[in-house]
């Protein structure tokens, strides 16, 4: 016998939509978005960049390998709770350590099944990203309460939320490389680091409020200004440390939230996409070589092209809504990309673009 609606989420426009509840018991506050990708829940879960967000995946059936030790971005869930249409509850996979249910419930994350997850993606991409309320378990007196409290919701350009995520205090990763990246963490993916490592890159992964001048101390190769959460112009301590690294001509790679803010550092502007790019199948021209790669993406902001200053030019752009994915430096050895290049999980040809930026060190 199919257990009751014992969920809901209440949007802050008055949609209300009843559910089966997994996972922590417990009331999720945020952004509803949605992820096109047919896997990688895990990932998307773990990443620093779904903070104050209510994550809702598209593909209907999820759970269905897992939870693993190989799929975290970070060392807990990030999102403040998911949305599915169907939770596979008898998941299967030689990995598999834990079912999602149980995942969420460590992390006292609340989870919703049994909703029209399609209904729901066409309402955002209509009406765009809203602000609502997941509760497991509600009663029915608590509805009018609940609809005035998603009413009031702080939006998300109000809060600092890359302080949230970054580290506190220096970490180093040391493979005894010949080269060393610092990584300013706006809220990194493991994945990135990684990616550095397994090409012997050592990395000092640093807090988002660290000063220019201590980042030099460090006598880097490289700086890599990480992905993170939230709206770029709130980390305006970070646009102030990467405005003064500019000038001293060390090779800058940017991903996801670093080139937005690497482009407002520039003196670009900033705008929040209607309902963001979050998916591991969204296209992106390279403008310069005319290939097409299919590209990993998790960012509700976007650079205004037409703010982008003579001296930095656009080198990748968004076959689906023609905005910009890549920017570079016309005589400096600055670069960024708006996608995700370590994608975890895929694809993973867009691996070279780590080797382009270690070539540029060299």
């Amino acid at each position: 016998m199919m257990e009751k609606n014992n969920a809901v989420l209440v949007l802050q426009d008055g949609t209300v939509v009843r559910g089966r509840g997994f996972g922590a018991k417990a009331q999720a506050e945020g952004e509803v978005v949605f992820n096109t990708s047919m896997g990688g829940y895990q990932e998307a879960l773990t990443d620093p960049s779904y903070k104050y967000q209510i994550l809702m995946m598209t593909y209907p059936l999820v759970g269905n390998y897992g939870v693993n030790d190989e799929g975290f971005e970070s060392d807990k869930i990030q999102a403040e709770g998911l949305i599915v249409r169907e939770l596979a509850e008898k998941p299967s996979h030689s990995k598999l350590k834990n079912t999602l249910d149980e995942f969420l419930k460590e992390y006292q994350t609340p989870g919703i099944q049994g909703v029209d997850t399609r209904f729901l993606t066409r309402k955002i991409r209509i009406h765009g990203v809203m602000n609502g309320i997941l509760k497991y378990p509600y009663e029915e007196r608590e509805m009018e309460d609940l609809k005035e409290r998603a009413k009031k919701l702080g939006n998300i350009s109000d809060l600092d939320l890359v302080d949230l995520v970054s580290v506190k205090k220096p970490k180093k990763h040391n493979v005894s490389g010949k080269k060393t990246v610092v990584l300013v963490d706006c809220g990194v993916k493991k994945s990135i680091i990684n990616c550095l490592l397994d090409r012997k890159i050592n990395v000092i992964q640093v807090p988002a409020r660290t000063a220019a001048d201590r980042i030099l101390e460090y006598e880097p190769d490289g700086i890599l200004i990480s992905s993170g959460p939230g709206d770029p112009e709130r980390a305006d301590y970070v646009i102030e440390t990467v405005r003064k690294l500019i000038s001293e001509e060390i090779p800058i790679f940017g991903i996801c939230l670093g080139l937005q803010i690497m482009a407002l550092a520039s003196g670009a502007r900033t705008y929040k996409l209607k309902f963001g790019h979050r998916g591991s199948n969204h296209p992106v021209k390279d403008l310069k070589t005319g290939k097409v790669y299919i590209t990993s993406q998790n960012h509700g902001f976007a650079v205004d092209a037409n703010s982008i200053p003579e001296d930095i030019e656009i080198s990748h752009i968004s076959l689906n809504d023609q905005s910009v994915e890549g920017i570079r430096h016309k005589e400096l050895p600055i670069r960024a990309v708006q996608y995700h290049p370590e994608a975890h999980p895929g694809p993973w040809y867009n691996y070279y673009l780590f080797d382009e930026f270690i070539e540029i060190m060299e």
